[in-house]
């Protein structure tokens, strides 16, 4: 029977909720905002409160009779060609933990392309897998790395027919989507599973001018951020499944192991609201998002000293696939300032944040949220950067690395090197140790360093002159590198 794609559950549920006029003695101890102090209702408003109750015995009685959220997810399968939807309110680095404990074990095998991010890299701490790493497609003119090949899992299946499955990520962050169709083939020839880390694509199944959606290119699982281009709210995380190659109940016990016992319903209601309007209203709202990034990325264009990275760039023999418009990633090597420095004066003089910033790019994403009045914002203020950008300083150059300088020795397993014992060394002597901790430029958080890996000269300068010119390493145990967290053996 189709699905009836104008209902809402978690937001029916929510309206009833409040005409009933249920009274909680149960968390949250806000009690509906009335015990919320008057500052925070000031600035949050009561809409946030009064949609703060509990799933079980709130929304939906103690034992979930009414099947609120089951209904929910329901709708959100059917809406993106889905067997099976799995709502998380911890985001996808959460999800993407899930899927790949639904794929292998501890001591198990699971191909992973390097460019994955950090959250790939703590389900591999936290699990005790052993990754074996498909390398990603570099770009050496642009210093940028596109998804892995088909060709390169096929290669890593040959050399390690006994891993479990494949993790992919695609699209990345700069838009670029990998081959999944042909990933997914040399998956399923050997019964093996393909994860997909979707996170910057929940708005794919939506419109035919997008890249593939995983799970009609055969995807198993895909992991989803509506928060990212769609309309839910932060740390909203939708994960698909398709198939029999992973178990159902399997993978929602790993997210039941994973997640927490207390999910947010105003999560659960932006997903569920997001799919509604998605579904109903998807292909126009799209369509105009795409129109929209099409005359805005022509403008850019115009500037002098830049240049949107557009599909020529991004995709064809030895690179991308497919490629996102939405994602607006401007080059501006030609101006002679940073990404980094680019990305803080914009925010400093037009209140315009951008989403990534690196040596040379800053990235200006666009959804369907976008209009006519925030993207002449952002044209005013590209446009003065322009201007100015002669008389910015010029700041530190990065010691940017080939690919092969980038790539160093896995001596350790993650998990195996993380909860080692552990010593900070200054960094000057941090050259051959093994790393006992992640070290990741963000955004976009794909790990340059990850536990288990000897450190070598060349990606340290990197990422000290990289510190320099602005880069931002959040997770490392002293975030300015003065040292090292390292294995303490020193015949690691």
């Amino acid at each position: 029977m189709p699905k009836n794609h104008e209902e809402a559950p978690v937001l029916d549920a929510l309206a009833a909720y409040r005409q009933q006029g249920e009274l909680g003695f149960t968390p949250p101890g806000h009690k509906q905002a009335r015990g919320a102090a008057t500052e925070v209702r000031a600035v949050l408003g009561d809409a946030v409160f009064l949609g703060d109750v509990l799933a079980s015995g709130g929304l939906d009685d103690r034992r979930m009779k009414s099947g609120v959220l089951q209904r929910a997810e329901d709708l959100m399968a059917d809406a993106v060609h889905a067997e099976h939807a799995f709502f998380s309110t911890c985001g996808s680095s959460l999800s993407v933990k899930a899927a790949m404990l639904s794929v292998a074990a501890h001591g198990q095998k699971l191909l992973v392309g390097r460019d994955a991010h950090k959250s790939v890299v703590s389900g591999l701490i936290l699990s005790g897998i052993q990754p074996v790493w498909v390398e990603p497609q570099w770009d050496t003119e642009r210093h940028l790395a596109h998804p892995p090949s088909a060709e390169a899992y096929e290669r890593a299946f040959e050399e390690h027919p006994d891993a479990k499955g494949a993790l992919v990520t695609s699209p990345t962050p700069y838009g670029v989507a990998a081959d999944l169709r042909a990933i997914a083939e040399v998956c399923h020839r050997r019964s093996r599973p393909l994860v997909v880390d979707e996170a910057w694509g929940a708005h794919l199944p939506f419109h035919p001018d997008l890249p593939t959606w995983a799970m009609d290119a055969g995807a198993d699982v895909c992991v989803t951020s509506i928060h990212k281009m769609g309309s839910g709210l932060e740390q909203g995380s939708v994960f698909h499944l398709r198939g029999d190659l992973i178990d159902h109940d399997t993978l929602a016990s790993r997210a039941d192991l994973l997640g927490t016992t207390s999910p947010s319903v105003l999560l659960y209601a932006g997903m569920d609201g997001w799919r509604r309007q998605m579904a109903l209203e998807g292909r126009t709202l799209m369509s105009r998002a795409l129109a929209l990034a099409a005359s805005v990325r022509e403008e850019i264009e115009s500037i002098d000293g830049m240049h949107v990275n557009d599909r020529d760039d991004f995709c064809g023999p030895g690179a991308g696939s497919e490629f996102d418009p939405l994602p607006v990633v401007i080059d501006i090597a030609e101006l002679g300032v940073s990404g980094y420095l680019a990305a803080d004066w914009l925010r400093e003089h037009h209140h315009v944040d951008t989403h990534l910033m690196d040596h040379r790019r800053i990235s200006t994403q666009l959804t369907h949220a976008d209009d006519a009045e925030t993207t002449k914002r952002l044209m005013t203020a590209l446009h003065d950067l322009a201007r100015q950008a002669p008389s910015l300083p010029r700041g530190p150059e990065v010691a940017v690395l080939a690919p092969p300088e980038l790539r160093m020795e896995q001596a350790r397993l993650p998990r195996d090197a993380y909860f080692h014992g552990t010593e900070d060394v200054p960094v000057e002597h941090a050259v051959g140790r093994v790393a006992a901790e992640m070290i990741t430029p963000y955004p976009p958080g794909i790990p340059v360093v990850l536990p288990g890996e000897r450190l070598t000269e060349p990606v340290l300068r990197y990422l000290l002159t990289g510190l320099e010119a602005g880069m931002n390493l959040p997770d490392p145990a002293d975030p300015q590198l003065r040292t090292v967290r390292v294995c303490a053996d020193e015949d690691a």
